[in-house]
This record gives structure tokens, C-alpha cells and sequence, in this order.
């Protein structure tokens, strides 16, 4: 029972992260910046044929297959996680969707979709989507945790 609601989980982000980006695709031209925030905020459809900041151009096949292991690994972590660590459980969900997410674009269009654009304090960030999102709230909620964790273990030690 608790696969299956790994598995729900995961399917109700990936298809969030699909319908948003068929939104993107179906409502703004290639390289359209719509301004939302002004110097702030934009959607930007883009496309992107690497990985984050674009490194990595052209790599289709290795990416696909790096995102195929790390949700196999990561899916292990989840199901072997004690069943009291919602943290790391909900961490490792996020980043499975993300990279599942992505993995649908390269595999079925050769480049990811990303479109939202920030300018944050001048620096123009990378171009990137709803499954970064996931990836990267996922991995930054596993380091804190880790972090906190080590910090509480010196403590009592």
C-alpha cells in the first residue's frame, strides 16, 4: 500500500510539471519573454538541450541514463527510509518527480522545457522549470536535515 502512495505521489507531481510545461509550449512562443515582475520575474520559453546552466549540451543519452539511476537509487533510499522519516521520505519524492519530469522531455523531445526567468539582484539566472523546482527544494531540504542532524550528533557527543 505505502508503494502505491510513493508512486501517486510522484505521478501527481510529474503531471503537474507536464501540464505546466504543455501550457508553456502551447501559449508562448520559442524564446517569447513575457515580463510578469519588471527586472525581476518573466516566463521565457526556452530550450534546453544540457543540464542546469546549460552544461552538459547535447548529452541526451548520458543524462537520461544519469536520471534513470538516480530515481532506481533514489526510489531504493525511499522504500528502505524508516517509515518515521517523513523529511528524507518527501525529499527523495521531490527529486524523483523532478528528474522524472525531465527525463519525459529529453526522452520524448530531445531538450527540456524551462520558462521561468529571474533577474534576483542584478544576476540573471538560468532559465529553468517546475521539475528543477522540485529537484532542488528536495535536495536543499536533504542538506539541511543532514546538516542538522551532524550538528545535534556533535552536540551530544
Amino acid at each position: 500500500m505505502i508503494y502505491f502512495l510513493y508512486i501517486l505521489f510522484i505521478l501527481i507531481f510529474v503531471v503537474i510539471d507536464q501540464i505546466i510545461k504543455n501550457t508553456v509550449v502551447n501559449n508562448i512562443a520559442l524564446n517569447q519573454v513575457i515580463v510578469l515582475i519588471r527586472n525581476f520575474f518573466n516566463l521565457t520559453y526556452v530550450r534546453n538541450y544540457g543540464a542546469g546552466f546549460s552544461i552538459l549540451q547535447n548529452a541526451t543519452v548520458f543524462l537520461s541514463l544519469i536520471s534513470i539511476v538516480a530515481c532506481v537509487v533514489l526510489f531504493y533510499y525511499l522504500i528502505k527510509t524508516d517509515k518515521k522519516d517523513l523529511v528524507s521520505k518527501i525529499s527523495y519524492l521531490l527529486i524523483i518527480s523532478g528528474a522524472i519530469g525531465n527525463l519525459i522531455d529529453r526522452l520524448k523531445l530531445g531538450y527540456v522545457i524551462d520558462f521561468l526567468d529571474f533577474k534576483i539582484f542584478g544576476y540573471d539566472f538560468p532559465v529553468f522549470n517546475i521539475a528543477d523546482c522540485y529537484i532542488t527544494i528536495g535536495c536543499f531540504i536533504l542538506i539541511i536535515k543532514v546538516l542538522l542532524e551532524s550538528k545535534n550528533a556533535r552536540v551530544q557527543s
